[in-house]
């Protein structure tokens, strides 16, 4: 048999969760290779617990998959959700990559229930332009989604990552899809900002 894509990730994540059980009601930043690369995480947000759960190369399905190993034993108070990247890159269509969000978005109701959720817009990638008009057609259709949902918020990263002119920040690394240092800035500030007035689901306030 075929070994089950990203499930040495997971069973890596589930040792570290038995050696260390992180604790309820803390931040889950949740995705693809961009939330698994933010190494300041922790830092950037110091003034809150956070738990670090990407992993290279996923997709939402991904994340739907595991999502009883990597997201409802955490108990979070807020997740933070950045994929979908990969999955148009691997030929999904913005409609199907979409109805993958609302596949997460009524798994995660049915898990924890009111926790609020929120989904980074894709970021225009210099080596993914030639996808940025189904990256800003699956933004569109999030951020629609969220207009309409009381437990689900989008941020758009993609606009301040784009120069005046249109074309990508001098924000990535060598790669030209992967973000520096200048790029995780941007992300903090425009994701602190979203998290900073959103109560908590009633089973993680204080008592």
């Amino acid at each position: 048999a075929r070994p089950v894509p990203f499930e040495a990730d997971i069973q890596a994540f589930e040792l570290v969760d038995a050696a260390f059980p992180p604790p309820t009601c803390s931040t889950l930043f949740v995705g693809s290779s961009s939330i698994r690369l933010w190494r300041s995480l922790a830092d950037d947000f110091s003034d809150r617990r956070v738990i670090n759960r990407g992993y290279g190369g996923s997709t939402i399905a991904d994340t739907v998959r595991f999502f009883d190993r990597i997201v409802t034993p955490y108990a979070p108070r807020a997740i933070v959700f950045y994929a979908g990247e990969n999955d148009l890159a691997q030929g999904r269509s913005p409609r199907q990559v979409f109805r993958d969000l609302e596949n997460l978005l009524k798994l995660k109701r049915e898990r924890l229930g009111d926790t609020p959720m929120w989904v980074i817009s894709l970021k225009p990638s210099p080596s993914r332009w030639a996808q940025r008009e189904q990256q800003i057609a699956f933004n569109t259709m999030a951020r629609e989604l969220a207009l309409t949902e009381n437990d689900l918020a989008y941020i758009d990263v993609a606009s301040p990552m784009l120069t005046p002119a249109g074309t990508p920040k001098d924000i990535y690394g060598p790669d030209r899809l992967h973000m520096r240092a200048s790029g995780y800035q941007i992300w903090t500030a425009l994701v602190r900002a979203a998290l900073q007035d959103v109560p908590p689901p009633a089973r993680c306030r204080t008592r």
